[in-house]
This record gives C-alpha cells, structure tokens and sequence, in this order.
C-alpha cells in the first residue's frame, strides 16, 4: 500500500517548522540579554550612572530592532515582555534627566510593549521619589510625583483595550496605588518641610 499521507508535504512542514524553531531559539537569548540590559539601566539610573544606562540601552535598542526583523509576524508575542522592559528603562532614564519620554518610534517597538513599559515605569519613578525626599530634594520629588500622574492620566483611557492589551488594566490599577501612597508621602514631607521653617521663624524672632 502506498503512503497515505504525500512525504514531501510532510518533509516541507518539517523544514518550515525547523526553521520557525530556529528563529524561536535565537529571540530568547536575544530577548534575555536585552532584558539584562534593561535591569541594569535601571540600577544604574539610581546609582547615578546615567551615561552607563543610556549605553545600555543603545545597545538594547540595537539587538532590539535585529531581533524583530527575523521574528517576523508569527513570532511577535516572544518580544512582548523584553520590550516592555526595554521601554520602562528608557522612561525611567528620561524622566530621571528631566527629558521628554522617548516615543514609541524613538525606541522601535511595537504597541503593546510601549504601553506597558510606560506603567511599568511608574514603580521606578517612585523609587526615585522616595530617593529625592531622603536626600532633601523636595522640589525634585515633586517633579517626578507629577511625572507618575502624568503617566496615570495619560493611559487609563487604555483601560478599555484590556482585552487587547492583556494585563494593562491591571498594571494601571497598580499605578494608581503607587500614587496613592506616594501622594501621602510627599504630602507629609511637604508638612514637615512646612512645619520646620515655621518653627526657624519662631526661633529667630
């Protein structure tokens, strides 16, 4: 009996899918050098490195936009993740510079990944927050306080998508809380500033 099913049909999609497991193999370890880049640009925006983060993040942008290139249309969703990092270390170095957030065709990434890399960057900026009132910098705080809402005002319209955008509705809702708690420490801070120049006022009199 002849071979039911045509052994060269079968012997392309073989070929066809060696090939997509190729490519697949190459994005992840593509996608975790970038990943690592990210996690230490962040860590050096907080040590004060910034030229270092940016380099780091040149390089990211680099293996970034190669990557994408042999991902093509089906393997897309393996790029998702690494870019949101991508794109929340770049906010965070801008922001830390006091420059306009990079745009989504600066970085070269797709939608969704810019999108959540910009909520994702809520957390980090908040960290720098607390940095500044440690250090005294209340007016810096309140910079990038304002920065955070900004960011929260500007996307939760997206709220809407979260069936397209799996996840964003959350991690506006996260942004929201980070707010919340980093308004009631600024705020107190901003009292305790208020209160000590009341009480040098006093003294000088």
């Amino acid at each position: 009996m002849e071979n039911l099913i045509d052994a060269d049909t079968l012997s392309r999609i073989e070929s066809r899918l060696k090939e997509i497991e190729e490519r697949r193999e190459k994005i992840l370890r593509d996608m975790r050098s970038i990943t690592l880049n990210a996690s230490k640009a962040i860590i050096n925006v907080h040590a004060g490195r910034k030229k270092d983060a940016e380099q780091l993040l040149k390089e990211s942008k680099k293996v970034l936009l190669k990557t994408s290139k042999i991902a093509g249309n089906d393997l897309q969703k393996y790029l998702t993740q690494p870019a949101a990092e991508y794109v929340e270390a770049s906010i965070t170095v801008a922001v830390s510079k006091k420059k306009q957030a990079p745009t989504q065709e600066e970085l070269g990434v797709e939608d969704i990944p810019y999108l959540l890399g910009i909520l994702d960057a809520v957390g980090e900026i908040k960290r720098m927050v607390y940095d500044r009132l440690r250090e005294g910098k209340v007016k810096e705080a309140i910079r990038l306080f304002r920065a955070m809402e900004n960011v929260y005002a500007s996307l939760t319209p997206f709220a809407a998508y979260d069936h397209i955008v799996q996840g964003i509705r959350r991690k506006i809702d996260i942004a929201r809380v980070l707010i919340e708690d980093t308004r009631a420490i600024v705020t107190e801070e901003l009292r305790r500033s208020a209160l000590i120049k009341d009480l040098q006022k006093t003294l000088r009199v």
